[in-house]
């Protein structure tokens, strides 16, 4: 492979932010109208078997809201003001007609407000495929893996049922191998940026991990593999900054704002939960025999401990966060929440728990995906920063 120049990642980095401005998803539609018959599938956060989805020859498109560049105007009418904004704004790109183009949406169980979008999806736009994914809360095989290997073969059948054609087991396989390549792409520009942050900053990675939710995975790893030759010789200036984990926006994102104020507060981020469907297996999932007890296994066995995960043994929980801020060497944990984001909120008070048990510094606040007063937290982010630096070798 030809050596990218240094110069290209200033425009990698440009597409990325092109392709996250841009809410008509325009690039979405010039792949659909390529070819006469091409389907896309929209799925809410934080996991869906993409896999499948890119078997039966349709486009995974990762539909995260309207984030702070969409006003909300519909959406408001459809839900309570109690709820966090990511569903207002789903609603909003519908009714706008931003994704008419969307042949199908998949919501998986994370939460009563994702829930009940499924079905207000169903009512709403009655020509569009709509389906709850069913996740498992046992993950012993010959119970939580019967259960999910019959719930990917029923999304399967309904993938078939949308582009007309039966899905073998050997397109799930290839496509099994092409997202392999993609998670180790992925956890190798995570490793890069846990080993020089300066370098790869966290700004650029969260751009370049909703490009994955947009783009084919075969343009997403080698929009990866240019970055990683693109950054590999490249020495930005190394600043005196506290290195920290920040945890709990795995659903609604935060602005892009909010990562760059963090960022200028002077912290690094070296490890984050911002999109979990890029990292949710730890690693190769099988390729050989059944691919649909390959994903249910891999989904049980081998996916990253987060929050929104269940978890049957409460004696582990929060103990990830842990393990992430002495895996990356992180000094502290800044919990960033979503207003009304139950699965966080309701966990955060563990987890500091955990954290304080393991005397790990920590601060938390919450945001909403279109907040745009950033001073206030960038202050309580650069305040957290000189506390570590002051005060963790005391």
């Amino acid at each position: 492979m030809l050596d990218v120049p240094q110069t290209a990642t200033a425009g990698i980095i440009r597409r990325c932010e092109d392709l996250f401005a841009d809410l008509n998803f325009e690039t979405v539609r010039a792949w659909k109208a390529e070819q006469p018959g091409r389907k896309v599938i929209g799925y809410m956060p934080y996991y869906v078997p993409r896999e499948i989805i890119h078997a039966a020859g349709a486009l995974p498109l990762g539909i995260l809201g309207g984030g702070d560049q969409l006003e909300v105007i519909h959406g408001d009418a459809y839900y309570q003001s109690y709820i966090c904004r990511i569903p207002r704004s789903t609603i909003e790109l519908g009714v706008s007609g931003r994704i008419d183009f969307v042949d199908g949406m998949l919501f998986p169980s994370i939460c009563d407000v994702i829930r009940n979008l499924s079905g207000m999806w169903k009512l709403m736009f009655p020509n569009v495929g709509s389906r709850y994914v069913d996740l498992p809360q046992n993950f012993e095989d010959d119970v939580g893996g019967v259960f999910y290997r019959g719930e990917l073969n029923e999304i399967r059948e309904w993938l078939s049922g949308i582009t007309g054609k039966p899905i073998a087991d050997d397109a799930i396989r290839a496509s099994i191998a092409l997202f392999n390549e993609n998670r180790r792409l992925v956890r190798e520009v995570y490793a890069r940026r846990t080993q020089e942050p300066w370098n790869v900053p966290s700004s650029e990675l969260y751009l370049l991990m909703r490009a994955g939710l947009i783009l084919p995975v075969e343009d997403h790893n080698l929009l990866l593999r240019d970055y990683l030759i693109s950054v590999r010789d490249q020495q930005r200036p190394v600043k005196d900054y506290s290195r920290v984990v920040v945890s709990g926006a795995f659903c609604e994102q935060p602005p892009l704002n909010l990562v760059k104020s963090i960022e200028l507060s002077g912290c690094y981020i070296v490890d984050d939960d911002f999109m979990l469907i890029n990292r949710w297996e730890k690693s190769d999932i099988a390729i050989d025999g059944d691919p649909l007890t390959n994903l249910a296994r891999a989904f049980l066995h081998d996916s990253n401990s987060t929050s929104p995960k269940y978890e049957p043994d409460l004696a582990k929980k929060g103990l990830y966060l842990v393990e992430s801020v002495r895996k990356n060497r992180a000094e502290g944990v800044i919990f960033a929440m979503a207003s009304f984001c139950d699965p966080a909120l309701l966990d955060r008070p563990m987890l500091q728990d955990i954290l304080k048990q393991h005397g790990v510094p920590q601060i938390a606040f919450k945001y909403a995906e279109n907040s745009g007063q950033m001073q206030p937290i960038r202050e309580q982010a650069g305040t957290f920063s000189d506390s570590i630096k002051l005060w963790s070798g005391a």
